[in-house]
């Protein structure tokens, strides 16, 4: 018998670089937020995949995220048992219970997507060649929560002493000049940058050999739009001819459409040079194909998530032990997530491509 189980955890808003503490928020616990999800207690046998998985890697991966999540109090006890097991298969059928994810619709289908952390060339110096500014927190970006920005996330700045929301995508690309404005590095590719904004972290090859980290500090406010449905109906594209690669191929050929339609997508992502490679909303160092990106409207970071869905390219089964380490602007609703597949053009092969149906399993720590 389905039933609706409330899941209570808490949620950290994740500052902003040191540099800019006088106007991004710094980490805050926020009163505990009552999180209602349509989902099915069941037994671990149901789950299909379950056992033939490497559980005891899977614990590896929960000690690893263990050490950011553990702040909350949902994973406290049971990151401090983990401490001490290398058995993952009693580890998790002991401590844990399995919840089926159902959506407002009472499906137990939903989407799963691919992520990557890309590869950007690019160099300190603007060229002919590294033209695309990676921007660091503006100057003059402010969190507030001032009504004016009620739907822009509380980002904005500050005009003739009024609080307004921040420029768009357009805004902030046609006024390069503007000297709230920071560079980190430019890159040679305007279309991989754009990714680089979707996927929230990635490396640069520097034209002088060295290679850089780059991470996601802050944004805009403005919510994110996706461009795939705005190619469709503008004929740029074919449904057969939606992915990464699909994408890229027509701006290859239409370099005049893409500043059209990039800026549908008003949100902007500024950057900081970050020690180690792609981290999550979490705040651990995301591990490929073992972190999951979720909606925790419905999923709350930290929790091991069990799916069964499908490799996009050998159409092979994935029914695996996940856990949820990051979130994401397109990924909303109660079955959807982006499976993170890690560095370097076999991630990016697989990611753009992967949109395939899919099961999700909670596994809620047992009190």
């Amino acid at each position: 018998m389905k039933n609706f189980i409330f899941i209570f955890f808490l949620l950290i808003l994740i500052a902003g670089c040191s540099s800019k503490k006088e106007i991004i928020e710094k980490k805050e616990i926020t009163p505990q937020k009552e999180v209602l999800n349509k989902t099915e207690p069941i037994s671990f046998n149901e789950i299909e995949g379950f056992f033939d998985d490497d559980l005891n890697y899977a614990l590896d991966i929960f000690k690893k995220d263990c050490k950011r999540s553990k702040r909350y109090e949902l994973f406290k006890e049971v990151c401090q048992k983990a401490e001490f097991q290398s058995n993952g298969k009693e580890f998790f059928i002991t401590n844990f219970q399995p919840y089926k994810l159902y959506n407002s619709k009472s499906s137990d289908e939903g989407t799963i997507t691919g992520y990557y952390e890309p590869l950007l060339h690019g160099s300190l110096k603007k060229t002919k060649r590294y033209k695309y500014p990676v921007y660091k927190i503006p100057k003059n970006l402010i969190v507030s929560d001032d009504p004016n920005l009620q739907n822009y996330k509380s980002r904005g700045k500050i005009v003739n002493n009024k609080i307004v929301p921040y420029d768009t995508r357009k805004e902030i690309e046609d006024n390069p000049k503007n000297p709230n404005l920071e560079v980190i590095a430019y890159v040679d590719d305007k279309y991989d940058l754009f990714f680089l904004h979707i996927q929230g972290s990635g490396k640069i090859q520097l034209d002088n050999g060295k290679l850089i980290n780059i991470g996601y500090a802050e944004q805009n406010g403005w919510p994110y739009t996706g461009i795939g449905n705005y190619m469709l109906e503008k004929g740029y594209l074919i449904k057969n001819d939606l992915s990464i690669q699909g994408m890229k191929k027509f701006f290859i050929n239409n370099p005049t459409k893409i500043d059209e339609v990039l800026n549908i997508n008003e949100s902007y992502i500024f950057f900081k040079i970050s020690k180690d490679g792609a981290k999550g909303s979490l705040g651990s160092v995301l591990t490929a194909k073992r972190n999951l990106a979720v909606d925790r409207s419905y999923i709350p970071l930290g929790i091991p998530v069990f799916i069964n869905t499908k490799n996009p390219i050998t159409k092979k089964p994935i029914n695996q032990l996940m856990v949820a380490a990051d979130v994401g602007g397109a990924i909303k609703g109660e079955i959807r997530a982006d499976f993170f597949w890690g560095f370097g053009s076999t991630a990016f092969e697989y990611a753009g491509r992967m949109k395939e149906k899919g099961k999700m399993y909670i596994l809620m720590p047992k009190k």
